[in-house]
Parts: structure tokens; sequence; C-alpha cells
């Protein structure tokens, strides 16, 4: 007996149904995750379609965009009828929207506060799963003239190096400076060792005449200020 077992394709879908003329006839709004996704996709399988497809990726993230953000080429490529272009394709358009997202926030210029360091280098920061360490530069009046990657990590930690530290603010003539370095498990309770590196620095800046004003761990949205929680 022939069972009916295998999905239908896309293409024997209701038209209203297919991810691509639904986003013509009725806007991109009304489109689930899943079916953007299917969009960037393209093609399923013989056993699965490409929204099913999508519904399995996103279902492995807890249908949380955050978490898909995250998944590089590599990991999308684990998954059955994704191949290196089609994640390719998925992570280009994420990264799209990241960028979007950023630009859509006007930079603030002057630092009057931690929260106003961490809106400037969040973005930045934003979903990466291993961590990185910058500096962000000041003039004497606290307005920002430059942010620079000193670093990068594993998961747990990133090796950060003094002089590299000062020998960047020098050249850029800053007066001042912030540290800043994320924490991808989350957590936003600063090490020993974080705390340690922000008392040596300090006292280095102190010798140098470039202030070192705070310490921030950052996870996407949310931030610690060493300073403000009166660790250093």
């Amino acid at each position: 007996m022939h069972h009916y077992e295998n999905k239908l394709g896309i293409k024997a879908w209701a038209e209203a149904d297919r991810p691509r003329e639904k986003l013509l006839q009725q806007g991109r709004r009304q489109l689930t995750d899943a079916e953007l996704i299917a969009i960037l996709i393209g093609s399923g399988s013989r056993n699965e379609t490409a929204v099913d497809l999508s519904k399995r990726i996103l279902s492995s993230c807890q249908n949380d965009l955050q978490r898909l953000v995250q998944l590089g080429v590599k990991e999308l490529s684990k998954f059955k009828g994704i191949g290196e272009a089609k994640a390719i394709t998925i992570v280009a358009a994420l990264e799209l929207g990241r960028r979007r997202k950023d630009s859509d926030k006007p930079q603030l210029e002057k630092l009057i506060s931690s929260k106003d360091a961490h809106n400037i280098i969040k973005a930045d920061l934003a979903d990466l799963p291993h961590e990185e360490f910058w500096i962000l530069l000041l003039n004497r009046a606290n307005i920002l003239i430059g942010k620079h990657l000193l670093s990068k990590g594993g998961q747990s930690g990133t090796v950060v190096d003094p002089k590299m530290i000062f020998k960047t603010a020098i050249e850029h003539g800053a007066a001042a400076l912030i540290l800043v370095h994320n924490h991808p498990s989350g957590s936003l309770k600063p090490s020993s060792a974080d705390i340690n590196i922000t008392k040596k620095l300090m006292e280095l800046g102190k010798m140098m005449e470039i202030a070192v004003h705070d310490h921030l761990i950052v996870y996407n949205d949310t931030f610690l200020s060493l300073a403000d929680e009166g660790h250093v």
C-alpha cells in the first residue's frame, strides 16, 4: 500500500501560503519568522519544505532570534538541508538587520554617564560568542574621539595588554578612556581579574596623565559599570 507521508513542496501549496507570494500579496509584516527565513533558504528537500527547515532551525534556538543571530556559518551548516551558501545568506541577512538597528539610534558624542558609554559600544559587542576588549577614547571635554578593538578571546576570557591600551590612547591624543569588554555567558559579575586589571590601569593612567574613567562589562542591552558599583 502506498503511504502519502511525503510533505507537499512549497510550489504545491495554495499561492497565499507560499512565503514569497505571501510577502508580495500581504506585505512583509504578515510573514512569520520561519517564513522569512524560508525565503532566504530558497528551497527545502523532497521530505522537508524550506518553511519546515526554518522552523527546525528556530526550534533549536528556542525560537529566539537573539540566539539565532549568534549562530555562525559553521553551526548553521550542520542542519541537514543547509549548505554553506544558504548559511552565508542567513548570516548576512541577520547582520544587515543588526546594522540597521544600530544605525537607527543616534550616536552620543559627549559621555556623561556609564549609560552613555554603553549606548556607544553595545552594538559592537552584540551577540558575540567570544570575548572582546575595547577602549573608548575621550578628549578633555569627555567627547568621544574614537573606539578601538584591542583583543579577541574565547568564551571565557581575553588578554589585554596595558602597553597597547596607552599606546593607542597616546597616538590618538586622548585625555581619558573607558575600558569595555563583554561576557558572552550573560553574567555581568566582574571577576577578581577584571577588578585587579582595572585598578592597575587606573594607576598607570594617573602616571601617564590619561584618566581611566570606568570599566564596563557588557552583555547585549545590559551592562555593569565597575565605577558605579564601587569596585574601583
